[in-house]
């Protein structure tokens, strides 16, 4: 029987490597250090209760693994790259596109924030609710639709965060950030991907930084 069935040891672990990867690509992303509240939060959230069972053995290995219906839970890296680029506290309120399994989302809300989150997937947008839930994730609301029309009842939002990659920037997304917040995203480029951040101007446009080179499932419109 495991001696640390909850696998803080692992996570601890994980959490150096992603230390270790903001100081590695630095010049790249502008962090140079891993948030103290980022750390935490990925400290706190159980990635193995997220992983098929498959994949447990490779629970906390700093690499995308797949979770079936040809989705993928992210690299902890970019998870915790995304989360910082985001600029977000408790109080603040988050628009996620993509749940996926919900282990982005339970970051998110280990921050203290109230997460919006939008999957076009119904199976996967039902089993992430129903385990965001089981977590104790009350901050978190997760619904079935199109994650391109965002969620315009709750704007405006304080960050908005999308966990696959679109063909340009979302306009729709854009204009539900309030003034000063961050929108970071995958964009396609070429034949490969961009992280991208874009912060809102007050005249309504945005001032764009490309981040780093990535690989995400791409974004689909429309509800399945």
């Amino acid at each position: 029987m495991s001696t640390d069935p909850d696998r803080t040891a692992e996570r601890e672990r994980m959490v150096d490597t992603i230390r270790a990867l903001f100081r590695a690509t630095a010049r790249e992303t502008g962090l140079a250090t891993l948030p103290p509240a980022v750390a935490e939060a990925m400290r706190k959230t159980p990635r193995h209760a997220f992983v098929p069972d498959l994949e447990q053995v490779f629970a906390y290995a700093d690499t995308p693994l797949p979770i079936g219906m040809g989705q993928t839970i992210s690299q902890p890296y970019i998870v915790a790259l995304m989360t910082a680029l985001l600029e977000v506290g408790p109080g603040d309120k988050v628009l996620e596109v993509g749940t996926g399994c919900g282990y982005q989302t339970a970051v998110l809300a280990e921050l203290g924030v109230q997460v919006y989150s939008v999957e076009v997937v119904q199976p996967l947008a039902a089993a992430a609710a129903e385990r965001l839930a089981g977590l104790g994730h009350q901050n978190v609301e997760v619904r079935h639709g199109d994650g391109y029309g965002g969620w315009p009842e709750q704007a405006p939002f304080d960050g908005i965060l999308v966990t696959a990659a679109a063909p340009r920037v979302p306009m729709t997304l854009v204009k539900q950030l309030r003034t000063g917040a961050n929108l970071v995203l995958p964009v396609v480029r070429g034949g490969g991907q961009v992280l991208c951040v874009l912060r809102k101007q007050a005249d309504g446009g945005v001032e764009r930084r490309d981040v780093l080179p990535v690989a995400f499932v791409p974004m689909v419109p429309g509800v399945r």
